[in-house]
């Protein structure tokens, strides 16, 4: 729900203490600092969707390395046609609601806290087993290319317009599976609504020409959105948070915008801030450029302007003199960081002690840019103890 947004000011005499004031999300939800890991896909569960004991580690890795939330990568959300990756967890059916406890507990155990990201791929579905067919708001071929580090390969399928059923059972699949993350204890759920995935494809004008409720207007193109928050809210308790993930580009579309630049990213963030959520998630590659052109604010500033619920930037922001000057400047009250994350953990615990912080390695992706490989990719980089004893 819309509540006032918390925005201490910290006195602590460290570097980039900005960072470390304190926030809360929500009514209930107290983060110690304003560092959060971004979601990002690491196809790393069983086939069958069940989070691992591998998973387990590296969610609470982030804990224990000083993040204040945690947020999942994305979770499926039905086994009808959600899912977007193979071996790609899910929150589909209670079984793998029970696998994502240990998770969860391990997290909370290191004093963190967790957010389930839930996701529907809609048409850039590249590895579903229980469909064989894509669906989107329109079949419109999608742009791009299947992205190999996630088993894909060659150009996007072309998907089948979803009827006014698949709607309501995507609807559905969405508020069931954030029942399921309460009962498995997260502290909330983001809904992915950015990144070229289901809802992003809803709204965006070429991806969606239906002309039905859904499509058409601004409005309507947001409307699928709109009632997977209500969905979601009505099928979790207070004090769950609740929070929106939102943003321009696309897996499959780097560089799109808004078509009406900054006045439809007003209409946008007070729709998304008129509803029952607790925080705002904007992303693109670099948080702090303008999000329109060569001048102008960013998309988290915008966001800022026309939320009163807090807004977590996300994009290049392992740079904490960016990071923290966005929170100086007031566009956006905490920050997401994926390829820093990825790079070190504990990469708070690094910041504070004024510990140095490499450069990201892309072989933590590739190949595949699961748990495995990231494994191997550091044992290899290692050198081994005859290595070091040599000198």
């Amino acid at each position: 729900m819309n509540t006032p947004v918390d925005r201490p000011v910290s006195n602590t005499p460290t570097a980039h203490a900005g960072l470390f004031a304190p926030l809360r999300v929500g009514t209930a939800l107290s983060l110690p600092n304003r560092l959060v890991v971004a979601p990002m896909t690491r196809v790393s569960a069983t086939a069958d969707g069940h989070a691992t004991t591998l998973m387990a580690d590296y969610y609470e890795a982030f804990a224990a390395g000083g993040f204040g939330l945690v947020i999942t990568e994305g979770i499926y959300t039905d086994k009808a046609y959600a899912q977007g990756y193979l071996f790609q967890p899910g929150l589909a059916d209670d079984a793998q609601r029970d696998a994502w406890r240990a998770v969860v507990d391990r997290v909370h155990g290191q004093g963190g806290r967790i957010v389930a990201q839930l996701m529907h791929a809609g048409a850039l579905s590249q590895g579903n087993p229980y469909r064989d067919t894509a669906k989107g708001p329109s079949a419109v071929q999608p742009r791009g290319q299947q992205m190999a580090f996630y088993r894909g390969e060659g150009p996007y399928r072309m998907p089948a317009a979803m009827s006014a059923d698949d709607i309501a059972e995507a609807i559905d699949g969405f508020a069931q599976a954030a029942r399921r993350a309460q009962e498995a204890g997260f502290d909330g759920v983001e809904i992915h609504g950015a990144n070229g995935y289901l809802l992003d494809q809803f709204l965006t004008a070429h991806t969606n020409v239906r002309d039905d409720r859904y499509g058409g207007s601004l409005d309507k193109r947001l409307r699928l959105t709109v009632d997977v928050i209500q969905a979601v809210r009505q099928a979790t308790s207070a004090p769950f948070v609740v929070g929106v993930r939102a943003s321009q580009g696309k897996v499959n579309d780097f560089t799109h915008k808004w078509e009406g630049g900054e006045a439809d990213a007003a209409h946008i963030f007070r729709t998304l801030g008129a509803q029952p959520i607790d925080y705002l998630h904007t992303t693109e590659f670099e948080a702090w450029r303008p999000a329109f052109g060569e001048h102008g604010a960013s998309l988290a500033a915008l966001a800022r302007q026309h939320v009163s619920v807090p807004v977590l930037a996300n994009g290049s922001l392992h740079d904490a003199t960016q990071a923290e000057g966005m929170l100086a400047r007031q566009e956006a009250d905490f920050v997401s960081l994926g390829r820093g994350a990825l790079t070190h953990a504990d990469w708070p615990a690094r910041l504070r002690a004024g510990a140095a912080h490499e450069t990201f390695d892309r072989g933590l992706l590739a190949p595949i840019a699961d748990l495995a490989n990231a494994i191997r990719h550091r044992a290899q980089r290692q050198p081994s103890v005859a290595d070091a004893a040599a000198g």
